[in-house]
């Protein structure tokens, strides 16, 4: 039966059962433009906790997402020039890539950006894997806080692997990138090394060849760009020098021209 329904029906669909399931916004006006039907989707599915969803519900998510992931445009890494070595530059929305492994700048808590329609890759990435991502970061901070008290919450530079469900993407990596509210320090620096650095750990361990870096730690979280973007290649070129072999292609994903700028003039 789902398979017979077109985008806009499963669209349609998809707004109606999450308004049912927040039961908050069960009585929600729904637009009759397929944009507004867009946004009030992702809304809904930005503030909705990590919790079981029907069966069916989830099949007709996932084969939307899916058509929504394919008509955005999925970029391979073939498609994607090499600057210098093994590492690349890509300007755009990193949940179009088809690689081994994506980075999400998660906060501590790991479980996405709640805020409905919020521009932040966390919210961008869990809105296009789906409820699934989610519900994953939760079951595993579950675990964590089993282990280490229920006040537990992901230190900055730890890695935390997940699947990408609906993206084109095989794997996840949520990391913490350091905060910079005042001066910019050497502990901080080291941190957001750090978080390349242990992702690449962890990439090379469980095997992914490909990784889409964002710019972990630069917009709201304070990071000089610049400086943000010398450490990243420093580290990943550091790193690729002791590992030889292990991972076949490292891509600095970014979305302003700013930050191609930067690490443009760093790879040429």
């Amino acid at each position: 039966m789902n398979e017979k329904m077109t985008n806009d029906q499963r669209l349609d669909y998809l707004v109606e059962a999450f308004k049912e399931d927040s039961g908050t916004y069960r009585d929600l006006q729904t637009p009759s433009d397929s944009e507004g039907k867009r946004r009030i989707l992702r809304s809904l599915m930005n503030i909705r906790l990590p919790k079981a969803l029907p069966d069916e519900v989830l099949a007709i998510q996932d084969e939307y997402l899916i058509e929504r992931n394919a008509e955005k445009g999925i970029v391979t890494v073939k498609e994607i020039p090499v600057i210098r070595d093994y590492l690349s530059i890509w300007q755009g929305d990193i949940t179009r890539l088809s690689v081994d492994a994506i980075v999400n700048a998660a906060n501590s808590q790991m479980l996405g950006c709640f805020v409905p329609m919020h521009t932040c890759i966390d919210n961008c990435i869990h809105t296009f894997a789906g409820v699934q991502l989610r519900a994953e970061c939760n079951r595993q901070m579950n675990r964590l806080r089993a282990r280490y008290g229920s006040s537990y919450e992901q230190p900055t530079a730890v890695p935390m692997l997940t699947d990408a469900y609906n993206l084109p993407a095989k794997k996840v990596i949520h990391i913490v990138g350091p905060i910079v509210s005042g001066r910019l320090t050497p502990a901080l620096e080291q941190d957001l090394a750090d978080c390349y650095t242990n992702t690449l750990n962890l990439c090379a361990e469980k095997g992914l060849r490909s990784v889409a870096f964002c710019c972990i730690s630069t917009g709201v979280f304070g990071f000089p760009q610049q400086r943000a973007a010398e450490i990243a290649v420093q580290a990943v070129e550091d790193w690729m020098q002791t590992h030889e072999g292990q991972i076949d292609r490292v891509i600095f994903n970014v979305f302003k021209d700013e930050d191609r700028r930067y690490y443009e003039a760093l790879l040429s």
